[in-house]
Parts: C-alpha cells; structure tokens; sequence
C-alpha cells in the first residue's frame, strides 16, 4: 500500500513504503561510485519497484543531483523526486570547497535553480530545507520556500533535522509534507516529540539513515572504513562505544532468522510498522542490497516482535550519542542523550 507525502488531495504525492537515498553515492562514506554502478543502480531502483528518490544541493556539491538527471532524466514520470537546499559547497580562497549553512530567503531560491538545472527537471516533487540555519527565523525560510511552490518549481514543502516546536512554527507559515530525520532502531529520538507532531499535522517523517549507517546490517569492521567516511568521527562507532553496540547484534540476528528475513530488512519492517506515514529511504551502492531492502515492505511483524525489538534497542541500551557535540549544534532534533 501507498504512503502519502502531502497534505491535501490537490497535491498529494503517494509513494511506495521504501525510497532511495542516494547519497552514498556520492558523498559521506567514501569516493563516488563510478559512473556504470551509479547508472544500474538508479535505472535498477525504478526496475525494482522504487517511485521515491532522495537527494540534495549537498551530495557531492551538486554532483549527484547532476548524476540522477542525467541518468534518470528519460524516466522521470516514473518517480516522486526529494531534494534539499540551505546546505551546500562553497568554495573558498584557498580553492578548498567546505560545507556551509544557509538559510536565507536569497541562497534558498538560488539552490532551487541550480538544483533544478542539474536535475534536468522543471519541479522538484518535495523540497527540504537541509538544516534549519538558526540564524534566520524558520518563518523566513519556509516563506521563501512557499514562494517557490507558488512559482510551480516545487511541489510541497519538507524540513530536515527539526524538533516537534519548529515543525510547528514552520507548519503555520506552509503545510509542510514531510519531516526528514534519522530514526532506526538505535536512533529512536524522534520517539520523544517529532513522531507525534507529525501526527498532528498530518505530515510524513521520512526516515534517512533507517539502517544505522550500516551498523543493523550487521557491520563488525569499522577499521575498513574509508579514511572519509563520516563514520570514523561518529561517536557511535568509536573503539569505546562500538563493541558494546555489537553485542545487540547477535539477538537482532536470531529475530532476523526467525522470520527468514536479514537484518536490514527486519530494521525496515520495524519502522513500516511503527506508523503509516514512516517512510524509510536506506541508501546502499549495491543493487543486490538496493533490492533486499524493497522486499522489507511485506514483512508482517507480531506486536509481541515489536515489543521485544522496542526493548532490546531501548535508547539506554546503546552506548554513545548520535553526534559530536560540533554536528550536535547544527541541528535542531531533540535529543535522548
């Protein structure tokens, strides 16, 4: 069954339970894939059954957003497309390219176009603001954003990374569609507040990172990570803290076996399950993966699998905060530690 990313039947956007995220592609965890693995995995997703793709200004500074319109410009009917703006690339004297947030009214619309451009496309279903830049009222940024959607370059309104008060403040200036925050079973934060409001209001929360950055995958070998990859300064997945998250993995595996499924796909139904209007966007390189992670839609859990998945990965069970106290300040989510 469908799952709704808008507010009103003018302008709803139904999407199947999982989408795409298509940033490790490109950016995060490594070099960018080559242009042949990139180009069967996005034609593969629309083969498998995927109609919601996830991108942003950020991913590669534009190269991905480049990448998708260029590969997917001929099916783009086939798919609700997500990207994000407010956070991007800019390079400075030293001719080094950093990240920079910001939300003002003037940078939005400028993202818009450029993202618009490589994307090969004349709208973009739903648009994020990436980060609420803290600096600028979330009322001027919406309003901006809601100015795009009267000019028809955007079809709804999402925000990334936001508490249950801001989504309210933003709400009162635009219906927002969709809220985007990491939620998995070792990141429940959006449990405390975010979860409900999305209720309220009617919109979707998107999921990014629903397997855990590869940790419910069953990942044991963090010394291979790439000497990039954002991983490496997670607090999570240091010496200290990722041996003891490795110890909730042999029970998370023994429940994953007794429903003849993987552990990602276990992780997945799990958030299906939690509420209709969750929708998981994992991101993989691997087509194979790509693949396992649709067929997550049709696992049926017992409420009593719920329950005990709930306590097993209860928050005080996992060892280390979500973010540095440095990315911690960029966002706005609540926060259980």
């Amino acid at each position: 069954m469908k799952r709704t990313l808008s507010l009103s039947d003018k302008t709803a956007l139904h999407v199947n339970p999982i989408g795409l995220g298509c940033m490790n592609i490109d950016h995060a965890y490594g070099p960018a894939v080559d242009y042949e693995q990139g180009e069967r995995l996005l034609l593969g997703a629309l083969d498998a059954g995927y109609d919601f793709l996830d991108t942003a200004t950020l991913y590669g500074f534009g190269r991905n957003e480049t990448r998708i319109g260029q590969v997917l410009k001929g099916r783009r009917s086939e798919y609700v497309l997500a990207s994000k703006c407010g956070m991007g690339g800019v390079k400075g004297m030293d001719g080094i390219t950093r990240r920079v947030i910001d939300g003002t009214p003037a940078n939005i619309k400028a993202h818009c176009e450029a993202s618009l451009q490589r994307l090969q496309t004349d709208v973009i279903d739903l648009y994020y603001l990436h980060r609420w830049h803290k600096a600028v009222p979330i009322e001027d940024s919406v309003g901006a954003m809601a100015g795009l959607v009267r000019e028809g370059k955007i079809r709804s309104i999402g925000l990334s990374e936001v508490s249950a008060n801001t989504l309210r403040r933003a709400h009162a200036v635009h219906p927002i569609a969709a809220v985007q925050t990491e939620y998995s079973l070792w990141t429940r934060n959006p449990e405390i507040a975010v979860l409900q409001a999305c209720a309220e209001l009617g919109t979707a929360l998107v999921a990014f990172s629903p397997v855990a950055r590869g940790y419910l995958c069953g990942l044991t070998d963090t010394a291979a990570f790439d000497a990039k990859d954002i991983r490496r300064t997670m607090v999570r997945f240091n010496d200290d803290n990722y041996p003891k998250n490795l110890a909730l993995l042999a029970q998370l595996q023994s429940i994953a076996t007794a429903h003849h499924c993987t552990t990602a796909q276990l992780s997945l139904a799990w958030l299906l399950h939690k509420a209709p209007y969750i929708i998981p966007i994992p991101g993989t390189t691997q087509v194979a993966h790509m693949q396992d992670n649709f067929a997550a839609s049709e696992l049926v859990l017992s409420p009593s699998t719920m329950a005990q998945l709930d306590a097993l990965f209860a928050p005080s069970n996992i060892s280390g905060a979500r973010y540095d106290a440095q990315a911690q300040s960029e966002v706005d989510t609540e926060n259980f530690v």
